[in-house]
């Protein structure tokens, strides 16, 4: 049985996701072809199991990490098709962007920041469920 206010939390945090993966997807989705086994948007059982954007966040204990524990998460996109890095870095900006500007609306008085964590983005701070 899983703690309701982790539970809480997590679903706060997946809203962010969700919603900057829609309005990624509503800018770039049509820039590049889906990998052939990826659904189109809007298709998949989560907005980041389809379409061009795969933005899932993920919990890590932080073993090893400058940043200790915190939710993980990668810009990709699904597709076979390489991607300059000039856009990748430019996607990663708007998705920072973003989210710096979500979690203090949807976490007030909490102190959390975002942060490349070796090959991952990391939030992390006063992860406290309260």
């Amino acid at each position: 049985m899983r703690n309701p206010l982790l539970e809480k939390w997590e679903e706060k945090l997946q809203k962010i996701f969700n919603n900057i993966d829609l309005i990624l997807e509503e800018k770039y989705g049509d820039l590049y072809p889906l990998r052939p086994n990826r659904p189109e948007k809007g298709e998949g059982v989560t907005p980041d199991a389809d379409g061009l954007f795969d933005l899932g966040v993920s919990f890590s204990a932080g073993l090893g990490s400058q940043f200790g524990p915190g939710y993980v998460f990668r810009v990709k996109l699904a597709t076979m098709r390489k991607v300059p890095e000039d856009l990748i870095e430019k996607l990663e900006d708007e998705v920072l962007g973003l989210i710096s500007k979500e979690l203090p609306k949807e976490f007030p008085g909490k102190e959390l920041q975002v942060a490349r964590d070796g090959h991952v983005y990391k939030i992390f701070g006063n992860l406290d469920l309260d």
